[in-house]
């Protein structure tokens, strides 16, 4: 018996491709986002029920490649052979797959910023023998240059 993906497993490989992908104004020659706490709002249509997501997180300087190419996720293990970021744009085709699941092709592109980053996805996605186009985005802002602490229950 093949396992099809969910829809919350979905948007759980989307938000971060989709991050992987994508900055609010016109792109620059930038080389990448900076690091500090950025705000993720991801969004899924195709997919009944999936509403948008919105997290917080500390983006390291260690974690910054990671997540302008959606390796921010241990349960997702996502690899792109095509991969273009730089002069404020990002290009990714690839699949993304859980340790038990199938790979599910993706692809996307985007823009981004010192401090922001748009990124829209594509994928066709299996759920009970259906194939069904899914389109995603995620809108990311960079919030400061510090994080908050994590004991204070504010942010990662």
């Amino acid at each position: 018996m093949t396992r099809q993906p969910t829809a919350a497993p979905l948007l759980a490989v989307l938000a971060p491709a989709v991050l992987a992908l994508a900055a609010a104004g016109p792109a620059v020659a930038q080389k990448a986002i900076n690091p500090g706490y950025w705000e993720t709002t991801s969004k899924v249509t195709g997919i009944p029920l999936v509403g948008p997501k919105t997290d917080r997180r500390c983006i390291q300087p260690s974690d910054v490649v990671k997540f302008m190419e959606g390796r921010i996720n241990h349960i997702y293990k996502c690899t792109y052979p095509t991969k273009e970021i730089g002069a404020g744009k990002i290009k990714l085709q690839g699949t993304c797959a859980t340790k038990d699941g199938p790979p599910v092709p993706i692809s996307g592109e985007g823009v981004y910023t010192a401090d922001s980053m748009h990124v829209e996805a594509r994928v066709v996605a299996s759920l009970g023998g259906l194939n069904i186009p899914v389109h995603a985005t995620t809108d990311a802002k960079r919030l400061g240059d510090t994080c908050p602490d994590p004991a204070a229950g504010t942010g990662k």
